[in-house]
């Protein structure tokens, strides 16, 4: 089972050649789900006591499972947050795969350790961090919320002296935030309490103020962290992060930026200032995955300060000292809540170091020049209302006359007609439409048909 022969050379010969025929795909199919019952039917039984054998089993992937996904990379997959890799990150995401490369120390990962710091380089210095920034790549924005949290509790308690060992902890956030946010306060059991957002879902910074001033002394002394978002899931917008910054300073505590989809538009010039305030951060996460252009899963989690990180999230145990006899050895697995990883962000850094950081600045733009010309054909079009005009990529906007029957309809309609994946949201009790471009292939003609479409 694990030697290769003839058989392998003849399935890694078919499945090198099925990879490369789906990078080729211009656009790749928009495909969509299938229930389970069909599944079952199409695809039979596929663990079987003797195997179908590895043919047979790219043949069921290739004309069956695979085709009940929807193509996220599709240039009209415009809903939730899409993903959009390039073909350099496709590919080398096979070469990782490959290498049975354990991305959780540097004994054991250490080149590929150095690459990935390389590309955590690329991303502090966009965001203004100092120097001795640094992180890892964890799964997504969940797994980096959390584990920027846990950072921040346990610096709050190793402050506290002991006081607050036992203390149930409180963390200040937007009624914008993702709802990760709210799931970490869960895994860790700490309070969460919102600030009011404006009427475009940004964190209104005299409310937070308010907030604060409004605590008790005893919720003040369990504040240990104060959230912002760097661009919003649903629409798009960024939180004033200087004025929180100036907040968390005066409580004394972390800051923290969930910048999982809006922190691309970093490395636009033509958005950049509004991002003002981030590099007083004490960690941030934006995932390459989202708007970078790096295939699933790669979230870049960025501290300040890593060692107050890997303070916090190092494993003890017998077999694992040997990793901790350098002084200066970088273990990625000590600075989030996991211990093996595989090194996710080796395809992000190769497609970087393949076409330049200035072609990843003119994609992020195209893809906000796109976003910009759609909200100029929403808003001129008679059947359409634009809702807000784009900080970012995200534009949300409303069919005239139209009722949740009807946006349904037209949705999955547009998916079984394989024009494109849009999903109606939610936006101030009321079901809209909503549009996320982060595909720098998507183009205005994309827009046009979509709006045509809702006529």
């Amino acid at each position: 089972m694990h030697k290769h022969d003839a058989a392998t050379e003849v399935l890694t010969q078919a499945i090198v050649r099925y990879a490369v025929d789906r990078v080729r795909l211009d656009p790749p199919p928009l495909d969509g789900p299938r229930t389970l019952v069909e599944l079952q039917a199409m695809a039979g039984r596929t663990i079987t006591e003797r195997g179908v054998g590895g043919l047979e089993a790219l043949r069921v992937f290739g004309d069956v499972l695979a085709q009940a996904c929807i193509s996220s990379d599709h240039p009209r997959f415009l809903s939730f947050v899409p993903t959009a890799p390039t073909e350099a990150a496709i590919l080398f995401d096979l070469v990782v795969g490959a290498s049975s490369i354990y991305g959780g120390s540097w004994m054991e990962g250490g080149g590929a350790v150095f690459a990935e710091n390389e590309a955590l380089r690329y991303l502090s210095d966009l965001a203004g961090l100092p120097a001795s920034a640094g992180g890892v790549f964890v799964t997504g924005g969940t797994a980096g919320n959390l584990s920027a949290l846990i950072a921040a509790r346990h610096r709050w308690r190793q402050r506290a002296g002991g006081k607050h060992d036992r203390t149930r902890g409180l963390i200040i956030v937007s009624k914008g935030a993702h709802s990760s946010v709210a799931s970490a306060g869960r895994a860790m059991d700490v309070d969460i309490v919102s600030a009011d957002a404006d009427d475009q879902g940004r964190l209104k910074l005299d409310a937070l103020q308010a907030m604060v001033a409004g605590l008790s002394q005893g919720d003040r002394e369990r504040v240990f962290a104060v959230v912002a978002t760097s661009g919003t899931t649903n629409a798009g917008v960024i939180d004033p992060l200087a004025g929180a910054a100036d907040v968390a300073e005066e409580l004394g505590v972390w800051f923290h930026v969930d910048a999982a989809y809006g922190g691309a538009g970093l490395a636009a010039p033509s958005v950049r200032a509004r991002y003002n305030g981030i590099e007083r951060a004490d960690s941030l996460i934006i995932d390459p995955h989202k708007w970078l252009f790096a295939p699933y899963d790669c979230c870049a989690l960025i501290y300040r300060d890593p060692l107050q990180a890997r303070d916090a999230h190092t494993q003890h145990a017998e077999y694992l000292d040997v990793l901790h006899d350098g002084e200066d050895d970088w273990n990625p697995s000590d600075f989030a809540h996991h211990l093996t990883r595989r090194a996710r962000g080796l395809p992000f850094w190769f497609s970087l170091a393949t076409h330049g950081t200035a072609a990843y600045r003119d994609a992020v733009e195209q893809t906000l020049s796109v976003a910009r010309a759609a909200a100029q054909l929403i808003d001129t079009a008679e059947h359409l209302e634009l809702i807000m005009e784009p900080e970012l990529s995200v534009l949300l906007f409303r069919r005239t006359g139209w009722g949740p029957a009807e946006y349904r309809a037209w949705s999955d309609k547009l998916l079984a007609d394989g024009i494109g994946f849009i999903v109606p949201t939610a936006w101030a009790g009321e079901m809209v439409l909503r549009i996320c471009v982060v595909n720098p292939l998507t183009t205005i003609d994309d827009i046009h048909l979509i709006i045509d479409s809702l006529l």
